[in-house]
């Protein structure tokens, strides 16, 4: 099957033209302008390569391919333009934001085999991608889980995180919005180097001593270190280890300026997040730990705090029942904390019931270490 391209220009003409010449070679369709060509990623898409001049009226080529990135970050972008333009052209890729830039006009033997280089980056990209999804974040879920047995309480908190950052994330653009989900989900790893009285005491929202306060404090940066030998997950590392700072540095060592700023705000991001967190064990209602928040401006900024709003209570659209601990699913939301005979928790209260959480209750079930039923929240 042929590559899917679009070509944007203001001029019907041209774009004619260049249809003629390509669609033998790919699936092409064209745009006159900026804002029909934003209308066809998002109709249309996703495509292989997108092709812009770069002097449009309203929007420029730059400025419609700068937008399209932050929806559609894998397209290789391309940008057309005449010699009195190589100067914005130029700085345009230098910036990292264009592939490749062609001058017109572009004759077809330098046309195609510039589209094909396109596409195989774009195919590179989809299969790094996969590459990440079938094993990078199998990592991620697989760290979780060992968190989630070796301590319950700080794994219900970071299901909690991970949950509120999800929330913020939509209403923002991220290129590499799993690095911040990854984050939030491990954001609390660094607990299994604590005492698990510590852990528990602390999420619980017990007040410590300045000395436990201490020992509580540096588990953000022993989940650092712990990560940040992994390839690729450095900037999901340097995120988790500055969630409990007053300030959040603007600066990330050894990592490339292109994705400098989204590590910076996704760390504020997370460390918001954790921050809601705790106001909401020691406050009546979400509402109260948000306005709480705005009362920190010079630690968060207000369009960050009001992303907090309309958050969905964990068990929203649910319902409470007993169930059977050998037909739970996953789903399901634990309306009680599960311990075993001796009273040891092995699943907190307000964990949603994951595959590897059903797996070990059931395991429990079984060899009948706990109780037969459980009060759970199941969706309506």
């Amino acid at each position: 099957m042929p590559a899917k391209i679009l070509l944007v220009d203001d001029e019907p003409a041209v774009l004619a033209g260049y249809e003629r010449t390509l669609y033998r070679d790919f699936d092409v369709s064209t745009a006159v302008g900026g804002e029909l060509g934003l209308k066809a990623i998002q109709s249309s898409g996703p495509f292989a390569v997108v092709i812009s001049d770069m002097r449009m009226p309203g929007m420029s080529g730059a400025q419609f391919l700068a937008k399209m990135r932050q929806s559609n970050p894998e397209t290789v972008r391309m940008l057309l333009t005449g010699y009195t333009d190589l100067g914005a052209a130029m700085e345009a890729v230098n910036e990292g934001n264009i592939f490749r830039f062609l001058t017109k006009p572009c004759a077809k033997e330098i046309l195609v085999p510039a589209i094909n280089s396109g596409v195989q980056q774009y195919e590179l990209i989809r299969s790094e991608k996969e590459l990440l999804e079938k094993t990078l974040l199998g990592s991620i879920k697989v760290l979780a889980d060992v968190l989630g047995a070796s301590s319950p309480e700080a794994f219900g908190r970071s299901m909690r995180i991970a949950q509120f950052v999800r929330h913020i994330a939509n209403k923002f653009p991220f290129a590499f919005r799993w690095r911040l989900e990854a984050a939030a989900t491990l954001s609390q790893l660094g607990c299994v180097t604590l005492d698990i009285d510590l852990v528990r005491r602390s999420v619980a929202g017990e007040k410590l001593s300045p000395e436990d306060q201490a020992r509580f404090d540096t588990h953000p940066k022993a989940a650092m270190r712990l990560l940040a030998v992994i390839p690729r997950l450095e900037p999901t590392a340097w995120m988790i280890g500055q969630q409990l700072l007053l300030e959040i540095p603007t600066q990330v060592p050894d990592l490339p300026a292109s994705a400098m700023k989204e590590t910076v705000f996704g760390a504020r991001v997370l460390k918001m997040a954790v921050a809601f967190d705790q106001l909401r064990l020691k406050l009546s209602s979400d509402a109260d730990a948000i306005a709480r928040l705005h009362t920190r401006r010079t630690e968060f900024e207000r369009e960050l705090v009001d992303a907090l709003n309309g958050i969905r209570a964990v068990g929203g659209g649910m319902e409470p029942r007993r169930v059977s601990t050998l037909k739970l699913a996953t789903g399901m939301v634990l309306d009680q904390d599960v311990r075993n005979k001796e009273g040891m928790l092995l699943v907190a209260k307000g964990q949603e019931i994951t595959s590897a959480v059903l797996l070990k209750l059931e395991n429990f079930a079984k060899a009948g270490l706990i109780e037969k039923e459980v009060q759970a929240l199941v969706p309506i």
